[in-house]
């Protein structure tokens, strides 16, 4: 893929987006500082909780001389990091709420004013995907932590997977399902390009293990996405439509029946 050709840009919006082209090293160098930082004040923030629980029962239990002190330190320690990391997933919440995170699609250039909330979007949500979020996935903590972040979620979803990016431009319906280790997300860039586009499930639609979903896809209602699959950009999933395959394409009924006799036969 050649390196992004800076005509095909759409016009800058003011100097801030043309300070970011022109610029693009140092304007992304001050995007990472400030961007650590935020981190960093909301980790710190987000330690409040787990801080005074230690203050109250930690310094006690360090200095004490019975037997069982250092189990006791041991479980304390642990209900602090699981203290922090419900605190986490409530901090970064607001942090996304107040910080420039509105995501919209955008085909461009990546060094642009466009790509910041996405950028700073995404940092944050990282921030707990790669802490805590593997830990939640599978509770009922799980789908408002997305939902604080944005992500529209219908009823009584099932969401098995933290492998997850641009989550406030994705969409499910209800009694949608996403299998386990499935990766989703909402934007397709490198050498320079970068592409923004949601993503839609329909209702009663399935996700299945692994499953890949990549920006600007609709999948239809009662529509079905097999296993370790891979569907590609732009790609529209009819209704109550069967896919599967790298890259996915429709399975006809016929098709799956053949397939499934064969399986069933061989078992």
């Amino acid at each position: 893929m050649a390196f992004f050709d800076e005509r095909k840009n759409p016009p800058a919006r003011n100097a801030i987006d043309r300070f970011i082209r022109r610029f693009g090293t140092p304007a992304w160098a001050i995007a990472v500082a400030v961007l650590y930082l935020a981190a960093a004040t909301a980790a710190g923030v987000a330690l409040v909780p787990a801080l005074a629980l230690f203050e109250r029962w930690g310094i006690p239990l360090w200095h004490a001389t019975a037997w069982w002190r250092l189990p006791a330190l041991g479980i304390l320690l642990a209900a602090c990091a699981g203290v922090w990391g419900l605190a986490l997933m409530a901090v970064v919440p607001v942090y996304n709420w107040l910080l420039p995170t509105r995501v919209r699609p955008f085909k461009g250039g990546y060094f642009t004013i466009a790509a910041v909330p996405w950028y700073v979007h995404n940092a944050l949500f990282y921030l707990v995907r790669f802490t805590v979020l593997p830990f939640a996935t599978l509770t009922p903590i799980g789908p408002l932590f997305l939902q604080a972040m944005g992500m529209r979620l219908g009823k009584r979803v099932r969401i098995g997977t933290e492998y997850l990016s641009d989550v406030r431009l994705i969409t499910m319906g209800d009694d949608a399902a996403i299998g386990g280790s499935a990766t989703i997300f909402c934007h397709v860039a490198g050498a320079g390009h970068l592409i923004i586009a949601p993503v839609t499930i329909g209702a009663r639609a399935q996700i299945g293990l692994r499953a890949t979903i990549m920006g600007d896809v609709v999948v239809g209602d009662d529509a079905v996405v097999l296993a370790h699959s891979v569907v590609l950009p732009g790609t529209r999933i009819g209704a109550g439509e069967r896919w599967g395959g790298v890259p996915a394409r429709r399975i006809g009924s016929d098709e799956w029946k053949d397939y499934t006799t064969t399986v069933l036969h061989r078992g």
